[in-house]
């Protein structure tokens, strides 16, 4: 049997991109992170959610990307979406920056809860360059074979799809989309939302609306950056 029908990876994906998780490089990754879970390191995300992205967004539906990192590296965050933490879970603060900046440019109400799902299921890729981390050791796994996948994810995305948008936030995404072409995608590049940085030109970036209408004047429909509050999170929606 070929080893591709053995990874869980969404249909889509898995048609275009899933051939790389055979590449050696990969096969080392697996290898170092069952080494690390039987050396008793909490690996985050949970093993079912490390392909969330992709589960929650095939290809065809993909609208916007946003580029993170490494998943968060505190207990019971990390969840597969770039940004995104489980339902209950504190704010980060980079994510409270990004609902301040949605507020100021789209007037989003920021919600109870920093869970990104919807935007997912609404074309939102939320993809971190590196996709495991080890609790409390941020950026453990960077440099062991995740960012070679996600390139190419960007890559065929970027050569596939036309009409994307990217969010490049810091230098570190504006690296790694590198090899988008702007005349097929519209790249917007700013500041990455930490605290650190996210006054040097994150806060009034206008992204999310510039996004939007890029996005109408292709006739491909606005995405709707609305979170609805914690307990209405996993309804259906329309």
């Amino acid at each position: 049997m070929n080893q591709a029908t053995q990874i869980k990876l969404e249909p889509s994906w898995k048609a275009r991109v899933g051939d790389w998780l055979l590449r050696p490089e990969m096969q080392e990754l697996s290898t170092f992170l069952r080494q690390r879970k039987a050396a008793g390191a909490h690996i985050f995300p949970p093993g079912p959610q490390i392909f969330a992205a992709f589960d929650a967004t095939p290809f065809e539906a993909v609208k916007v990307v946003i580029l993170g990192q490494d998943p968060y590296h505190g207990a019971g965050q990390a969840h597969g979406l770039c940004f995104s933490v489980q339902p209950g879970v504190p704010v980060p603060p980079s994510l409270l920056n990004i609902y301040k900046e949605l507020q100021r440019d789209t007037g989003f109400v920021p919600p109870d809860h920093g869970c990104l799902t919807p935007w997912a299921h609404r074309g939102v890729l939320l993809l971190n360059s590196v996709l495991t981390v080890e609790e409390g050791r941020a950026g453990a796994h960077q440099g062991k074979g995740w960012e070679g996948f996600t390139d190419h994810v960007i890559q065929t995305l970027a050569a596939e799809r036309e009409g994307l948008v990217f969010l490049l936030w810091g230098s570190y995404a504006q690296q790694k989309g590198k090899v988008i072409d702007g005349g097929r995608h519209r790249v917007l590049r700013a500041p990455h939302p930490s605290p650190l940085s996210a006054h040097r030109g994150f806060m009034g970036c206008g992204h999310f609306s510039a996004a939007n209408a890029y996005l109408r004047q292709r006739g491909l429909g606005a995405v709707d950056w609305t979170l609805p509050p914690r307990e209405r999170l996993g309804e259906r929606e329309e």
